[in-house]
């Protein structure tokens, strides 16, 4: 069955896709785009240090992005300049770094196109266990931690109250988003990541009437536009990852205009 190369992406990119649903369901809830963002650009760091220093390409972006995430919420602790300016030092600083430190490396070749806009079309069956045996790990621990992040969403205070202590889901949803960006890199890429967590999630919250749902919604959202996307891209070729997104955002102006149409049109009376 994973033969071949069209049936591997397919199933990678909806592996992944049932993965970020969720995930993205609590950065739309929580305002966290610019957050998502600034990870995947520290994505590239991660691939710059893991062949500075020969380790695993999956794990070196993990722990920068993981840093990155600490980084963050100790800055805001210390520092008065306020979330949205963070974001903007890490993210820019980190993309910048990385890119320079690839330069600095003439010994190695690196294809920084595959890395931005990734490469779903290349997965291996290795590639798919990862993603697979990660987004288990992850949906599993999301499940687990699924009331006091919800809780903390709402209402960090009377979660606090509750005992729920929301600063450590907190953390702990900085990694699991740390953990998909890091296999999802060599998919869609670092620059296209975030489009794929976030316009699934905002699709959904049209489409939806409790969280649950929406997570669940925004899961199939998600593997609706890998496989339009996919299929987009092999009839008319043109790259598969930037297909995928954009096929999201096609379901994502579907769910603007027909509510609009909905209402735009006639009532009709029973005669």
């Amino acid at each position: 069955m994973l033969d071949d190369f069209f049936t591997r992406a397919i199933v990678a990119g909806v592996g992944l896709a049932l993965v970020t649903g969720p995930l993205g369901c609590f950065i739309v809830w929580r305002r966290m785009a610019y957050f998502g963002d600034t990870m995947a650009h520290s994505a590239l760091l991660g691939v710059a240090l893991s062949f500075l220093l020969e380790i695993n390409l999956t794990l070196g972006v993990f722990l920068v992005a993981a840093l990155v995430s600490i980084a963050l919420l100790l800055l805001q602790r210390r520092n008065n300049l306020s979330t949205d300016a963070l974001l903007g030092i890490l993210s820019h600083s980190t993309l910048a770094i990385g890119l320079v430190m690839v330069a600095f490396m003439t010994w190695v070749r690196v294809d920084l196109i595959g890395f931005l806009f990734g490469d779903i079309l290349a997965v291996s069956v290795g590639d798919i266990a990862l993603i697979y045996g990660g987004g288990v790990v992850i949906l599993t621990l999301l499940v687990w931690m699924w009331r006091p992040l919800l809780a903390g969403t709402v209402n960090p205070d009377v979660a606090e109250a509750e005992g729920l202590r929301p600063e450590a889901s907190r953390v702990l949803f900085m990694l699991l988003l740390a953990s998909v960006i890091a296999i999802a890199m060599k998919i869609v890429g670092v620059l296209l990541i975030t489009s794929l967590l976030i316009i699934p999630a905002a699709t959904a919250r049209r489409l939806s009437a409790t969280p649950e749902q929406m997570a669940v919604i925004a899961s199939l959202l998600g593997a609706l536009a890998v496989a339009g996307g996919l299929f987009g891209s092999l009839q008319y070729d043109t790259p598969s990852g930037p297909s995928i997104v954009v096929a999201a955002l096609a379901l994502f102006l579907i769910s603007i205009v027909v509510p609009i149409w909905r209402k735009g049109r006639p009532r009709q009376t029973v005669r």
